[in-house]
């Protein structure tokens, strides 16, 4: 099972799961490594970043919606200005 999943969502996808009421998370150029203690979906209104985990290099940039798998390490490398919606699943 991929721990990294990128997908693009209609704009009636995105409504239907209620991204737009997901609070917000903002971040400038910069690396650094991090441990998903739970699940989260994000959708990048803006930005990319480069998430190393695994051996494996994925490029995630504005209008991905991704999804980080629970206990999953990486290292992020924002390339541009990063701002997404989030919510952490606990299961």
């Amino acid at each position: 099972m991929e721990k990294i999943k990128i997908e693009k969502l209609s704009k009636i996808d995105i409504e239907k799961r209620g991204i737009p009421c997901w609070p917000i998370w903002e971040k400038e150029i910069s690396k650094f490594p991090w441990t998903y203690d739970q699940s989260e979906e994000c959708y990048i209104l803006k930005g990319e970043v480069e998430v190393e985990a695994e051996g494996k290099k994925y490029t995630i940039k504005t209008g991905d919606f991704v999804t980080f798998a629970k206990e999953l390490s990486c290292v992020w490398n924002i390339k541009s200005p990063i701002r997404k919606h989030y919510n952490f699943r606990h299961c």
